[in-house]
């Protein structure tokens, strides 16, 4: 794996309300504004989530995607991104394929892949078999890359029967996600065992959930990974609780640790080389679509 760090940056995700932090980025003014100032700090990539414009609550709309990429682009026109495409609060394929139908510059470069079904605290993310292979067959026919996300090593081996099928093909780029109550736990066996069960040619990213985000992103600094950090996974800056996080804080935290393990940032223009993404600037998705 390229020694350089990617950082996966994730501002907003369908749970932190204002309520719960007044720092998660809501409304596409604060999201596009929350990415351009991590990309000043530097980050390699952004996973993106939508909210309804009024009422915050997570939406599927390409409309409201494509004002965010317009804002994000506006300001840094090669930064590689990823739209949500979630199964935790939308059931029908049309509604959750709805992103990957914008084009020409608001077209995302990536679209998330969750490998299989998974029970939250209170909530059920579900991915049919159907739906995961309907949806990367949506990818592959529009040229966009699938962030495959991983909650245990049985989503990774869901990956390796997606790549038999030619759904997808190498080079794979990964999340593994780790502390999640019904997934593989936030530690150095779980983790190793889902690394080493990746697919040839893949690269990967470590996240954890809640309490175990700085632990699991540290880890993967330390051994040569990449790391999904931001507010989507964790909205405190401490294990105990007494300071509510910026997603500033967050990367800048990140930096410190990268630094202090001689490990460099990854560009996006690096990550799109290693991907075989077209360059930005105008120029979106796979290379060879």
């Amino acid at each position: 794996m390229n020694n350089k760090l990617i950082i996966d940056f994730t501002p907003t995700g369908m749970i932190p309300t204002k309520k719960m932090t007044p720092h998660v980025p809501i409304d596409s003014s604060e999201i596009i504004e929350d990415v351009h100032k991590a990309c000043e700090l530097g980050i390699t990539k952004v996973h993106l989530h939508a909210r309804e414009l009024e009422s915050g609550v997570p939406t599927y709309k390409k409309e409201i995607y494509g004002e965010i990429i317009e804002g994000i682009r506006k300001y840094v026109p090669d930064l590689v991104i990823c739209v949500s495409l979630s199964g935790r609060n939308f059931s029908e394929l049309h509604l959750r394929a709805d992103p990957l139908n914008l084009e020409g510059n608001l077209k995302p470069d990536m679209g998330s892949l969750t490998l299989s079904s998974l029970n939250f605290n209170r909530v059920a993310s579900v991915n049919s078999p159907d739906m995961i292979v309907n949806l990367a067959s949506i990818m592959k026919e529009k040229g966009i890359l699938p962030e495959l996300e991983a909650f245990d090593s049985g989503m990774i081996n869901f990956s390796k029967y997606l790549e038999k099928k030619e759904l997808i093909k190498p080079p794979f780029y990964f999340n593994l996600l780790l502390g999640n109550i019904a997934g593989a736990q936030a530690d150095l066996l779980h983790s190793g065992l889902m690394i080493n069960d990746l697919p040839k040619n893949s690269i990967w990213s470590l996240a954890g959930i809640g309490d175990n985000q700085l632990k699991m992103n540290s880890i993967s600094i330390a051994i040569g990974g990449g790391v999904r950090v931001g507010l989507e996974d964790n909205i405190w800056y401490d294990h105990n609780r007494t300071k509510l996080a910026t997603n500033v804080d967050l990367i800048e935290r990140i930096h410190i640790i990268a630094k202090a393990n001689s490990r460099e940032i990854m560009s996006s223009s690096e990550f799109r080389n290693i991907m075989k993404l077209k360059p930005g600037n105008g120029k979106y998705g796979l290379i060879d679509n």
